[in-house]
């Protein structure tokens, strides 16, 4: 018997006249490790809601989910609370204590376990984690990666038969994905515990999953294996989206059809490129020369919370030039968002300066617009359409025109608290954009959009700054940042301690780098991002 049966469900939420699931048929087995992929906005979260009987959400619905045999919309609370675990995108959104330890035994406490149980259970379950060292900290002082984590371990206290994950990595530095993916990789083969999981970044995870679902538009269009799943959807067509977002060893072999059996990490990828090529470098093209004006610059800041906590920032200086896509990076926890409260005014840095176009902050008059990490911050209207003309002085073409280019006509009459996390960032971004700034500050733009958003963005924010915006975006995405990025700066302990242009910033960092560099080190010089490797080896195999 199947552990989760979804049998014919469709759904469509109110005011709505399409189906964010139609007909959807899916058996989960006891011990599965299920990845769901899907561009933004075809349903991948709406189906995750309806795996658990408290976040189903209101609308027109038909056919059944099961656990084993009962509906999962009429379990008991207490029987969903220990056996359906979620943890959800934002890892703020779930911690709820003040300490780690109050946090972990905050589930056990709730179901009536013995205290001496508690005790026992949080301990072996810490060192399982590895978390033992967090165990006494006040979880405000903790990284989003650990956060996420600690959520983890505190839904697994609970021994759930099975974890739903809505995007878990989405706001996770690089290395605190690889440290949370093992967490689950372990959950899945040493406990037995079946994961259900939504994710748009597929490098790392695809090859821990057993099986990959593929959905489009609410429906399903292809269950496999990962090794199989790639064929299946180029079979169905060849361009499509999914095929884009592959881990960059697998979308190589695919599209240079060299290989029957797709290299699913980095490991095997470089074996088939020694097997295949031999050592060659990519020349790139003469880059256009940038503006070297500087638009923003941040003197030697020093700013702390608190009188008696430690400096979040010190001796913090950077330039920012304008007409440019400064990317900052950073591990969760560096200063990276403190440092932007300080550059548009939210947060005021105890020593040092804040000039724009050589001017102080609090004198400038250049219009600056903000998206937060949570774009929900930005809204305060029942509707799409509300939100897109709240504050706005464009016209309605204009207004309609900016819709229509993110996609967003067709929920113009959704609440935007019922739309799809991608969506979400999309219009928070256009309600800013309808504002004409002059200086757009982005934090983790790229958060929830699939492969081909991600490129739209890309294109919109270079058109932007031809038109004169100097764009600095805060983000996790280091593939986005190495093939759109202007500028790259590092900040780490409090202090930038690296800037350089994009291509320089990522060649010989080992950790911190694309999944092409990994891949290429000492096969291929100076690789950098995907299209380059693509080149090498069409202009070896066409000699």
């Amino acid at each position: 018997m199947a552990l989760i049966n979804i049998k014919n469900l469709s759904f469509k939420y109110p005011h709505s006249n399409k189906l964010a699931l139609d007909n959807i048929n899916l058996s989960i087995d006891e011990g599965d490790f299920v990845l769901i992929c899907g561009s933004s906005g075809c349903g991948k979260t709406t189906l995750l809601s309806h795996l658990k009987k408290e976040l189903i959400p209101v609308g027109e619905s038909s056919g059944e989910v099961l656990f084993y045999s009962e509906a999962i919309k009429d379990m008991d609370k207490f029987q969903s609370a220990i056996n359906i675990g979620y943890l959800m995108q934002n890892p703020d959104a779930q911690i709820i204590s003040d300490k780690v330890w109050h946090q972990l035994a905050f589930g056990l406490e709730n179901i009536g376990t013995k205290a001496s149980v508690i005790r026992r259970k949080v301990a072996e379950t810490s060192n399982f984690f590895g978390i033992q060292d967090l165990f006494r900290q006040e979880t405000t002082t903790l990284s989003g990666g650990q956060k996420q984590i600690v959520n983890l371990a505190t839904i697994l206290l609970l021994n759930p038969k099975v974890l739903v994950l809505d995007e878990p990595t989405s706001q996770l530095d690089p290395l605190a994905v690889s440290d949370f993916l093992e967490c689950l990789r372990k959950v899945n083969e040493e406990l037995s515990t079946t994961i259900i999981m939504v994710e748009h970044r597929l490098e790392q995870v695809l090859s821990i999953a057993s099986k990959v679902v593929v959905m489009d538009k609410g429906k399903i269009i292809g269950l496999n294996s990962p090794t199989k799943i790639a064929f299946d959807i180029k079979e169905i067509d060849s361009k499509h989206t999914f095929l884009q977002a592959l881990p960059t060893s697998m979308r190589l072999a695919l599209d240079l059809d060299i290989t029957s059996s797709l290299p699913l990490n980095i490991k095997e990828g470089k074996k088939l490129l020694r097997d295949n090529f031999k050592y060659d470098c990519f020349e790139e093209e003469e880059k256009e020369i940038l503006s070297k004006k500087v638009k923003v610059e941040l003197k030697n800041l020093y700013f702390r919370y608190d009188k008696k906590d430690n400096d979040i920032l010190r001796k913090t200086s950077l330039k920012i030039y304008e007409h440019q896509l400064f990317c900052l990076l950073g591990n969760n926890g560096a200063g990276k968002s403190t440092l932007i409260n300080c550059l548009v005014g939210i947060s005021k840095p105890y020593r040092g300066q804040v000039k724009i176009d050589n001017i102080p902050l609090a004198k400038s008059k250049t219009k600056m617009a903000y998206l937060p990490q949570n774009p929900t911050l930005l809204f305060s209207k029942d509707s799409v359409l509300e939100e897109l003309t709240y504050q706005s002085k464009a016209n309605n073409n204009t207004i309609m025109s900016y819709a229509e280019a993110f996609e967003l006509i067709p929920l113009l009459e959704q609440h935007p608290y019922d739309i799809s996390g991608g969506q979400q960032q999309k219009l928070a971004l256009v309600k800013l954009l309808l504002l004409e700034p002059e200086i757009l500050i982005l934090d983790e733009p790229t958060k929830g959009l699939d492969y081909v958003n991600k490129r739209y963005l890309a294109y919109v924010l270079k058109k932007l700054i031809k038109q004169g915006l100097t764009i600095i975006m805060v983000s996790h995405d280091i593939e986005f940042c190495a093939n759109f990025g202007d500028e790259c700066a590092m900040l780490f302990d409090g202090e930038i301690v690296s800037q350089e242009d994009a291509r320089t910033f990522f060649k010989d960092n080992n950790f911190y780098t694309t999944a092409t560099v990994k891949l290429t080190r000492n096969i291929f010089d100076n690789t950098i991002i995907y299209k380059d490797v693509l080149a090498l080896c069409h202009k070896q195999l066409n000699k």
